[in-house]
């Protein structure tokens, strides 16, 4: 290598340095291996690469240093002025090559004049770190020369230039590219001219050095050695031939070869002592071995991974020949086709001919696919799909009324009216053989058994029971599936459902179907309107499966708090069932019955080690959970059991036998010591037993009364929804329904200021618009209605009134407390109070008409937990309250208007 260097740089040194401005660069091989080396590439447009070339015979080169020589001590030479090129990456070292790119055409223009004057040479300066450089440090090399011509001249580009640099000769110019070969070092002292930048510069040369100095030979040859080694490791050097190099060219060489960052080259071209510049190479070509052994390293664990893969994906293929011809095993695709082609033919008569047409087509398809590609995975999970759901197989059902009804009674204590009407589905499920074209809704507030009621009906019919919830559900592809162009694609609930039970007539529990969300994959709520009509369903297709699917055999349960929030059309293809909650009785015997036993089992507790009163049972459930349902009253019971449980295990752990300490002394005589032992296990056996009966005797059974509730559970939660007493003037209760039941509802009504024919009414209490037009409405009815009365009482015409409806932070809506609102007014202008324990709902209109209104039974049910004797309802609830158990209407004076009149006569028609 270091003949065909010295050839080259010979003969570049004898050619002819005429002008060569357009000629083509430098494409010699070795010009291209060590470019490729370096990491320089011109298609690339990087800058600064380089090749290295000795010149050892060269005029322009150091001469050949000597202790002896007195040249050699001159560290400077005469002065002469040059064009000064910037360099951005790195320091061009003497005997390199080095294309730079230029596009300020003054610049271009002064190097092609320098050339046809028969002076090619320029100074090449490597530019100083800033700010803009070190943000940029990875653009290219061409980018940067640009920026810095462009944004610097004159003054501020030397000042952003190293002083010390090399001579260096023009060799070529074509277009924007100059190629550059280093001579020798330079030092900037002063500058001439601004644009383009010509500076005076002066050559400096070596310092003396002994060149039989035995310190400066060792480095020589350790510098030597280390070199051989990196080319050793690197690939474009590895079969070349290293000749004879005098040291400071050496130092050169194998610092220009090195992979080492700017800095640390510009150190080794400043640095004058030879022996210095060796140390500093030979650090330098360290760091190049040991990061050449690292690379080699990482490509060694590489290449041995892929072989290795390689051979064990080969050993599996002839394995699997192997297999093959013996007959042991076959492939996995025949395997796979055997195993549905079983399934298939299980019932292989109830599978639609459609569906078996797909999935035959599919098995051929699969055998025809590499295992290998990504189609051989849809195809199969698609036949696993298929294959696996239970076409035509059908459970059979129990129609067993009085079955169902114990099953119901065993699991839900009341709600006659749910049972009654479940059983009636059973009994013409009976009748016509089968219970499928219904779809069931039950509505009510949380709590109150809905999805267990699902479960029940389930056992009942011995169906088999699939639920899933759409609260939130904003993904239409959960219904109807995903298309099998999507990567992991899946059939929707529907299809998982048919695979996890096994039939086509499960019972299809969807809860909470009144909070569906929608979003931008689609509406679920339209993908259900398919699924939830009769008419339908018998040929639902699912977009993953992509073939039609007979869901008229499943029994559709569904489950929502309010049915208000449910799209019309989706409401409509449902039978609804209002689960309106328990009232105290019934909360009562569902605590005492149920809740109280499986929660003393599930924490461990016997039955006779504690008991719970119905005085506690009832204070609970009035102070503490008065909801709809029973949730909140199950959470409590729990609570109460936990802290049971720990005070029975920490009694428990109180009465633990301590440790007896016995002192034998030793006696020659070994059988008196045995019956001494003897003895010693006799008396720890009966205190033992002392001990347990002791500990059954203090674990006395824990009763939970009504008076000691508080220091399970804390203050009570709930006080008496009766604020007064004695109802005072201006003051009526009204009956109001919320999603967790029923609650009485205060309306109250003050006197603020007399305005003479000027009647305001001012309201408050988060009233919502229907309730405001409420206020407004009742304002002038009892207006009316006091004009006919009493028409020299102008107390409504004349005073500013102020009508509130307490617990303000409470949003209230609905315009069922009309008739209240009235009243109210009336008896603030009467100054009468209205009866006592009266409650009443109704919406009024502008004529005096009593319209109906919803939630009689949670209304009932409030009222009833207020102790209200005497309720008035509209008349056309009166089928409504008829409805209701028994137990609701006990003991409660129920009056039935369509006109105000017969209410006022209610509640001010009384004798004081």
């Amino acid at each position: 290598m270091l003949k065909l260097l010295s050839s080259t740089a010979h003969t570049i040194h004898h050619a002819n340095p005429s002008p060569r401005v357009g000629s083509n660069p430098i494409k010699t091989p070795l010009f291209n291996a060590l470019s490729q080396l370096t990491g320089w590439n011109r298609s690339s447009q990087e800058l600064s690469r380089r090749a290295f070339c000795s010149n050892q015979s060269d005029a322009a080169a150091d001469p050949k240093s000597d202790a002896s020589n007195p040249e050699a001590s001159d560290t400077k030479s005469s002065s002469a002025v040059v064009i000064a090129l910037p360099l951005p990456k790195k320091p061009l070292f003497p005997g390199f090559y080095m294309p730079i790119y230029v596009k300020d055409r003054k610049l271009i223009e002064a190097l092609q004049e320098s050339m046809r004057r028969q002076t090619p040479y320029a100074g090449a300066f490597l530019l100083k770190d800033d700010e803009a450089s070190a943000d940029s440090s990875s653009s290219s090399t061409t980018c940067e020369t640009e920026n810095v011509l462009e944004k610097f001249k004159g003054k501020e580009l030397l000042n952003r230039m190293h002083e010390v640099g090399t001579l260096a000769q023009i060799s070529s110019i074509q277009g924007e590219q100059v190629i550059l070969i280093g001579r020798r070092r330079l030092r900037i002292t002063d500058m001439v001219s601004e644009d383009p930048l010509s500076v005076k510069v002066e050559h400096i040369k070596n310092k003396a050095y002994d060149k039989d100095d035995d310190v400066i030979k060792a480095t020589y040859f350790e510098v030597m050695s280390t070199l051989r080694d990196v080319l050793k490791t690197t690939s474009l050097w590895r079969d070349q031939h290293i000749g004879d190099f005098n040291y400071q060219h050496l130092a050169d060489f194998g610092a220009g070869i090195s992979g080492a960052n700017k800095h640390e080259n510009q150190g080794v071209l400043e640095e004058l002592d030879v022996h210095k510049r060796l140390e500093l190479t030979l650090d330098l070509l360290k760091k190049e071995v040991e990061v050449n052994k690292i690379q080699a390293s990482i490509a060694k664990t590489v290449e041995e991974k892929f072989s290795g893969e390689r051979r064990q994906i080969v050993l599996k293929e002839q394995l699997k020949a192997i297999k093959k011809e013996l007959g042991v095993e076959t492939d996995g695709k025949s395997a796979f086709s055997e195993k549905f082609k079983e399934r298939i033919e299980v019932n292989k008569d109830k599978i639609p001919k459609h569906v078996l047409k797909v999935i035959e087509e599919n098995l051929t398809k699969l055998q025809l696919l590499e295992p290998t590609s990504s189609e051989f995975d849809v195809t199969l999970n698609y036949l696993d799909w298929l294959t696996v759901l239970p076409w035509g197989n059908i459970s059979d059902e129990n129609f067993d009324v009085l079955r169902a009804e114990k099953i119901l009674n065993e699991d839900h204590y009341g709600l006659s009216d749910v049972k009654e009407r479940i059983l009636e589905f059973i009994a013409v499920g009976s009748l016509r053989g089968t219970s499928q074209g219904k779809i069931i809704c039950l509505s009510g507030p949380p709590g109150v058994g809905k999805t267990s009621i699902g479960r029940s009906i389930a056992r009942a019919l011995d169906r088999k029971f699939f639920r899933f919830s759409v609260g939130g559900l904003s993904d239409v592809a959960e219904i109807n599936g995903h298309r099998r162009t999507y990567i992991g694609a899946m059939p929707g609930k529907l299809v998982q459902c048919l695979k996890t039970v096994g039939t086509e007539n499960p019972i299809i529990l969807i809860d909470e179907i009144d909070k569906l969300g929608k979003g931008h994959s689609g509406d679920p709520a339209s993908a259900l309107l398919e699924v939830m009509d009769p008419e339908q369903n018998a040929n639902f297709r699912d977009h993953y499966l992509d073939v039609t699917i007979d869901l008229s055999k499943v029994l559709f349960v569904c489950t929502a708090n309010v049915i208000d929030t449910i799209p019309k059309p989706l409401l409509d293809r449902m039978e609804v069932i209002s689960l309106a909650g328990y009232i105290t009785d019934e909360k009562l015997h569902i605590a005492r019955d149920f809740l109280v036993k499986n929660t003393c089992r599930d924490c461990g507790i016997k039955p006779e080690q504690v008991g719970v009163s119905d005085a506690a049972l009832l204070s609970l459930i009035e102070n503490y959970c008065r909801e709809a349902g029973v949730r909140s009253l199950h959470k409590n019971i729990e609570k109460i059991y936990r802290k049971i449980a720990l005070k029975l295990v920490r009694q428990r752990a109180s009465t633990v036998v301590p440790a007896v300490s016995v002192d034998v002394t030793d006696t020659e005589d070994t059988k008196p010591l045995a019956k001494t032992s003897a003895e010693v296990s006799t008396v720890l056996t009966d205190e033992s037993a002392t001990k347990t009966e002791q500990s059954e005797v203090v674990a006395e059974k824990v009763m939970i009364e009504e008076s000691n509730l508080a220091d399970y559970l804390g203050k009570p939660v709930f006080h008496s929804d009766k604020i007064y007493e004695k109802t005072p003037v201006g003051v009526v209760m009204g009956l109001a329904w919320t999603s967790m039941g029923g609650s009485t509802l205060y309306i109250e009504t003050t006197f603020v200021e007399e305005v003479e024919r000027k009647g305001r009414l001012r309201i408050t209490g988060q009233l919502g618009s229907v309730m405001k037009e409420s206020a407004q409405i009742a304002h002038t009815v009892a207006r009316r209605i006091m004009l006919e009365k009493e028409p020299d009482n102008l107390f409504l015409a004349n005073s500013k009134l102020h009508l509130h409806v307490p617990e303000g932070a409470t949003p209230k809506d609905g315009p069922s407390a009309g008739c209240t609102m009235i009243t109210s007014l009336l008896s603030l202008a009467m100054k009468k109070p209205v009866r006592k324990d009266l409650a009443m709902t109704g919406e009024v209109t502008l004529t005096g008409r009593i319209l109906p209104i919803g939630g009689v039974k949670e209304k009932t049910i409030a009222a009833r937990r207020c102790q209200v004797k005497m309720i008035i309802f509209p008349e056309a609830n009166r089928k409504d309250f008829d409805e209701l158990p028994e137990n609701v209407k006990e003991g409660l004076d129920v009056h039935f208007v369509d006109e105000y009149e017969q209410i006022f006569e209610l509640a001010f028609g009384y004798d004081h």
